[in-house]
């Protein structure tokens, strides 16, 4: 057997029960990503699982070793992500291989969302234009956790909010959450896919009048930022126009103050690698604001903004490609957006995804 993960490896902690949780987790991690666990083995999965929790409990960790955990209970494959992405049920929706393709990529952002703690319940939207003429889209049934999302149970709709393919489940389309991303999507066709979250940290940021400041790299490479005063919850036409309006022709993230945030892309990748960094621009910010002195925070002169808008500008034509060994390039978005799809595979998800791309020992895995 390989070694198990580094980062599993590396967490050093003075309590002896929390060390052997982690241990035993390494170990099972690295059985359940390499397959090598025997048929006796993985009938003991569940009879782990329960000794972990009991094991965790009995410890009675908070704040940082309680999230270490939850890692831990994540790499292992012990968290409530055993849903298929790729489920049997995409076999029945009435859809081309392209759309199937797309449901695949959309149901796993959602996953990812909800694996990092971007999630909120039931609400919240990403959605994605699953037609050439920017008529059809395909959005959560509301209702579901997004843990709960696969490839066939996202709705189809039209911009009028009709429902087209009702998927595998008998949920609705949340109209008013559909109004917000329908507005944008016919204003903004270029932002093929529109992701709206409530995370504590970008809600708190939103309601900064200083708004996301550019005091980090993220920030920066989170690109052009608008943003929109809070007005309510999104009920009527009106409204809809004036969030376009604050949106504008050319930025990609737009701050609803006092809400949370919609960020958009021309592709699913480009809008969750948007995202990421947008995310990791209002942790920092948060951060920085416990200081509670403004004065104490640098900001990059004028300058280097500028370099920074000509450096996003270059990328936007080239889409930021890496050569890779083959001679090829690969835009560095995919590349990530890759690597988090594999992570969901890895976790035994089937997310269906068509690698362009692969690691040769994640590779011979997938064709053994």
């Amino acid at each position: 057997m390989g070694r198990p993960s580094v980062f599993l490896y590396q967490c050093y902690f003075t309590n002896s029960t929390i060390s052997i949780l982690f241990s035993r987790a390494a170990r099972f991690s690295w059985c359940v990503v390499n397959r090598t666990q025997s048929y006796k083995e993985r009938q003991c999965d569940q009879d782990f699982e329960e000794e972990f929790d009991q094991m965790a409990s009995n410890t009675g960790v908070s704040g940082h070793f309680a999230k270490a955990l939850e890692s831990t209970r994540t790499v292992a494959g012990l968290h409530r992500y055993k849903f298929p992405i790729c489920d049997n049920d995409l076999d029945n929706i009435n859809a081309s291989p392209e759309e199937k393709e797309l449901r695949c990529k959309l149901a796993a952002v959602y996953r990812l969302i909800d694996l990092y703690g971007w999630s909120n319940n039931i609400f919240n939207h990403i959605t994605v234009n699953a037609s050439k003429d920017n008529t059809q889209f395909l959005i959560n049934p509301f209702g579901l956790m997004f843990y709960e999302v696969s490839a066939s149970n996202l709705i189809k709709v039209d911009l009028e909010g009709n429902i087209l393919e009702r998927g595998s489940t008998e949920y609705e389309c949340f109209r008013p959450g559909w109004l917000l991303q329908s507005a944008v999507h016919a204003a903004r066709p270029d932002l093929q896919c529109l992701i709206h979250v409530h995370t504590p940290a970008g809600t708190a940021v939103s309601a900064m009048k200083c708004g996301l400041l550019k005091c980090s790299q993220d920030a920066l490479l989170a690109g052009e930022i608008a943003n929109h005063p809070y007005r309510g919850i999104f009920m009527d036409e009106e409204e809809m126009k004036s969030i376009v309006e604050s949106l504008g022709r050319s930025a990609k993230v737009l701050i609803l103050q006092n809400h949370g945030l919609l960020v958009g892309g021309d592709t699913i990748e480009d809008a969750f690698f948007r995202l990421t960094h947008v995310m990791a621009a209002c942790e920092v910010q948060i951060r920085l604001m416990a200081s509670g002195n403004l004065d104490n925070i640098i900001l990059p002169e004028e300058m280097m903004l500028d370099k920074e808008r000509q450096v996003i500008l270059r990328d936007r034509k080239t889409s930021g490609r890496v050569m890779t060994k083959s001679g090829t390039a690969m835009p560095v978005k995919e590349l990530q957006f890759e690597a988090q799809v594999r992570m969901l595979d890895i976790m035994g998800l089937k997310t269906g995804y068509k690698y362009k791309k692969m690691p040769k020992a994640f590779l011979e895995k997938k064709t053994q």
